[in-house]
């Protein structure tokens, strides 16, 4: 009887970070739209990737399709940043910028299936994502950090990463199998439909409007100069930036240049291409599932310079064969490497940074990682056409790890930095 009454009176043992943050409604509407939509938006990249490539059979093209939707993120991304903080609600930029990619996606179906498509075309409308994009992920950010109590944070963003990743997974394969059976134009009704679920949940969800009593209203351009001094003088923030501008610009163009390996290096076609970014995705995946279980801040700076080194690595491996095999296990090495470091930087920073100046500093984030590949798959791809994509890799890899080393310098300092501002 002693020992019934002490297991009824004894505490219920605590939710694990990853279980507790899905009992914010928000979030799990959140993320009940964003699963379909994360799903398509992987399943029209490869599409638009694989298009680019038939339609002209060149890493250059493909190299400017993927800048063309990624470059306006290093104009707009602190604009967008700076639009967003200064708003009550960033609901309605995100609710808008949805919509926005609905009809991208409708437009790119119906000139595919009216065979009007021309690459000319296909870099036109892939612009007008990268254009929409920065404002999205501005919004995206405020209303991710909106939708859970802070002490999600860690968890909220890890899993949000996962999600993601898993769907970089399932996405591609996804999509090598309707080019297959179907047709490239297929990829981009599915992703009409993701978008329409993703929409359907933002109007479901209800964020309260942040405070703007008392905030004093300056120029944008004084604003985004504002949260480029933020960063630069953080002493977490700053040198991990660094680290990832290197890596975005540098290493991550291989996932862009992926088609160019599939079919050039490892003469493997739409499925080689489909198999390569499903093993990244894997990769991806595996990384944000730790960390978001992991759950905790402490130590996250000390993983994401030892993602930056295991990206360099499996980098090198990658350029150094030409068995898919191999390939595809470097492949998700390296996803594994800039995911370990990507989401561990995205989720210090959203711990770090105040509030006033989330949307413009996590702009710069996006910026990096999202804008600077774009410069990288233009240089790199054109590099390619004349050297070969593996000496291409090789070498930038070797240029990665010497910055790697300087940044692994002043990991103590990194992690002080970031206790100081938890």
């Amino acid at each position: 009887a002693v020992a019934a009454t002490a297991a009824i009176g004894a505490p219920a043992k605590p939710l694990s970070p990853a279980l507790r943050v899905w009992r914010n409604r928000n979030y799990l509407l959140f993320e009940a739209g964003s699963l379909p939509q994360s799903i398509t938006t992987w399943i029209q990249r490869i599409g638009v990737t694989w298009l680019a490539w038939e339609l002209t059979h060149s890493n250059a093209w493909v190299g400017a399709t993927a800048a063309a939707d990624l470059a306006p993120m290093i104009v707009l991304a602190p604009i967008a940043g700076a639009m967003a903080d200064r708003a009550s609600n960033a609901m309605w930029l995100l609710r808008l910028t949805k919509l926005l990619m609905l009809a991208q996606a409708i437009l790119l179906a119906v000139l595919m299936y009216a065979n009007l498509m021309s690459i000319e075309l296909l870099f036109a409308l892939s612009l007008a994502t990268g254009v929409i994009h920065p404002y999205a992920s501005a919004g995206r950010q405020i209303v991710l950090a909106s939708s859970v109590v802070r002490e999600d944070f860690p968890s909220a963003i890890a899993l949000d990463s996962a999600l993601f990743q898993a769907c970089r997974f399932i996405g591609p394969a996804l999509a090598a199998i309707m080019i297959v059976w179907w047709d490239v134009g297929s990829t981009f009704v599915a992703h009409i439909v993701g978008n329409a679920i993703l929409l359907a949940t933002l109007m479901s969800m209800t964020i309260e409007p942040r405070d703007r009593r008392g905030q004093i209203r300056r120029s944008l351009l004084i604003e985004i100069a504002d949260s480029v001094n933020y960063a630069r003088g953080h002493g977490a923030i700053w040198p991990l930036f660094l680290l990832l501008a290197v890596a975005s610009i540098l290493l991550r163009p291989v996932q862009e240049l992926l088609p160019g390996f599939a079919s050039k290096v490892f003469n493997a076609g739409p499925e080689g291409l489909g198999w390569l970014a499903s093993s990244m995705g894997i990769g991806a995946t595996l990384s944000a599932t730790w960390i978001a279980f992991r759950g905790r801040i402490e130590g996250l700076s000390t993983w994401a310079i030892t993602g930056g080194l295991i990206l360099v690595l499996a980098t090198l491996g990658f350029a150094a064969t030409d068995q898919l095999w191999l390939g595809l296990i470097f492949a998700g090495l390296t996803a594994f490497g800039i995911n370990t470091m990507s989401t561990s930087i995205q989720t210090i920073t959203q711990s770090v940074v105040s509030d006033g100046m989330r949307g413009r500093v996590m702009s710069l984030y996006s910026l990096i990682f999202r804008g600077l590949p774009a410069i990288g798959s233009l240089v790199l791809g054109s590099i390619a056409d004349k050297i070969g994509l593996s000496r291409t890799f090789g070498i930038v890899a070797l240029m990665s790890l010497c910055v790697w080393g300087l940044v692994a310098l002043k990991a103590r300092a990194i992690g002080d930095a970031v206790r100081r501002d938890l």
